[in-house]
């Protein structure tokens, strides 16, 4: 602390002996040994003091460490499951996709089925309008021919002409 030898000291209480004098100096001796005590318990509860502010300081850095690292965890955990949340939104999307698309295959079998109905109602609608018209052909068919007959006049014959011979030649 103070580089202090024992001549200097020496020297320190012949001066304050010559300056208090004998008689009071044991209560001044006496005096600052309290001063100097209290000023050593002064200096550790300030030495304990800054050494559990370092501790803290130490230990807000540790647990700033910490939980930094926690921090990193849990994003690191977060980017883990990320994607699989993101794979399950996709499947979720995907099995509603195929719900819908059964529904909608449910409803092309319906619509095919009343097509083919449809179909076939429609060819026997067919069938009975040209057996229909079938028979109706047919009795025009045979009526026809007579009438055309009837009423068509006969046709034209043609005359040739006769070729005149040029003149000169």
């Amino acid at each position: 602390m103070f580089d202090i030898g024992w001549s200097e000291m020496v020297v320190v209480g012949v001066v304050a002996l010559v300056v208090i004098g004998p008689k009071e100096l044991p209560g001044v001796i006496r005096s600052v040994g309290k001063a100097v005590g209290k000023l050593r318990t002064m200096a550790g509860e300030f030495r304990t003091q800054f050494d559990d502010a370092m501790r803290e300081a130490d230990l807000h850095d540790v647990k700033k460490t910490f939980t930094d690292a926690a921090e990193a965890a849990t994003s690191a955990a977060s980017a883990v499951t990320n994607p699989v949340s993101t794979i399950t939104n996709e499947i979720h999307s995907a099995v509603s996709d195929v719900t819908s698309a059964a529904n909608l295959s449910d409803t092309l079998s319906g619509v095919q089925a009343e097509a083919k109905a449809m179909e076939t109602e429609a060819k026997a609608v067919g069938d009975s309008a040209a057996k229909a018209m079938g028979d109706h052909s047919a009795k025009a068919a045979e009526s026809a021919p007579a009438a055309v007959e009837e009423s068509a006049p006969a046709p034209k014959k043609r005359r040739k002409k006769a070729v005149e011979p040029e003149e000169g030649a």
